[in-house]
């Protein structure tokens, strides 16, 4: 019988090097994702204070009746107002570390990371100042929309950054490729469509139209508006999840993130008709439907951040290109 010889070494597949990752930029990539936890819950809480109608609950701003913890006044809605306050401050002591150490150590990070830590802090110390001029404005309501706008843009740029700094850079010997230029386009317009959605949301509850719509039927024009973008955002939401089938084999995860955004619009618009078939008597499903939303454009902005980063394929055989998505078959 004759024995076929052993594959040698220079004829097997071989795994391409996955990459490495820095331990500072894993840190700072950790954090980067608490912050996202915490940035959603701080839209959740604004929210929460906007429905409890606790905005004006602290009369005064940094301090809430002349306190740093207002003892004294404390109720569910001086809390919501206090808390609110407390999260953002962490949240800007954070973006604050964030930035420190991006620009000590740029020289072992990535050379965007500075620029993207600062752009974080400027939002965030912007976010701040909107915040005091909507108690000083008494919730005026543009301001109320600004303030919103800035917070889901923390939202996306840190979910952005956290996948970036995460996901593993090429090896010099494992060069990286790039995502196709249609998905990141298609990622990059779905979470546009989202944020404008939830901006448009935002602009409806801040002038308090949904509730004048169903009490005398005046600004009705506005709810039909966010009704009628709710369903544009969620269609293109929806084409994610055939063209991820249209990503290489080895893109499962955004496969998955796919299908995850898919479920929180369904979700998103489930609580939207129930909230107003319940006339916006139940708080938490109001809060819940914001929720939702930043949930959803943190996912996106994930999925967009991770989609800019050069990763390297699966594995690499003897001949092939180094920039191949799939290793060549090889005959021993």
């Amino acid at each position: 019988m004759t024995t076929l010889p052993a594959p040698s070494s220079a004829d097997r597949v071989t795994p391409r090097p996955r990459g490495v990752v820095d331990p500072l930029q894993g840190r700072l990539g950790v954090l980067a994702s608490h912050l996202v936890i915490a940035l959603v819950a701080l839209v959740v809480i604004g929210g929460a204070t906007r429905v409890m109608q606790a905005g004006l609950a602290c009369p005064d701003w940094p301090l809430c009746y002349g306190q740093w913890l207002p003892g004294g006044q404390l109720n569910l809605q001086v809390f919501l107002e206090w808390f609110h306050r407390l999260d953002a401050f962490v949240v800007g002591v954070a973006l604050l570390v964030l930035a420190t150490v991006s620009i000590t150590f740029r020289r072992r990070l990535p050379s965007w990371l500075p620029a993207a830590a600062l752009a974080a802090l400027l939002l965030v110390a912007l976010q701040g100042g909107l915040g005091a001029l909507t108690v000083t404005r008494l919730l005026a309501a543009p301001l109320v929309t600004a303030h919103l706008a800035t917070a889901l843009a923390l939202v996306a740029l840190l979910s952005a950054l956290s996948q970036a700094l995460l996901l593993p850079r090429p090896l010099p010997e494992a060069p990286g490729v790039p995502g196709p230029v249609w998905w990141r386009l298609l990622l990059l317009f779905c979470l546009g469509a989202v944020l404008l959605q939830c901006l448009l949301g935002g602009a409806l509850a801040s002038t308090w139209s949904a509730e004048r719509c169903l009490a005398t039927g005046d600004g009705c024009g506005f709810l039909l508006r966010h009704r009628l973008g709710a369903r544009a955002a969620a269609l293109v939401v929806f084409l994610l999840v055939p063209a991820s089938w249209r990503l290489p084999s080895g893109e499962g995860w955004f496969r998955r993130q796919a299908l995850a955004s898919a479920a929180l619009v369904s979700i998103q618009v489930g609580l939207g008709v129930i909230t107003l078939r319940l006339a916006l008597a139940v708080p938490a499903l109001t809060i819940a439907h914001q929720a939702v939303g930043a949930l959803l454009i943190a996912l996106l902005a994930a999925a967009f951040g991770r989609s800019l980063v050069l990763r390297a394929p699966a594995c690499l055989s003897p001949g092939s290109n180094a920039n191949s998505p799939m290793p060549e078959p090889s005959h021993g």
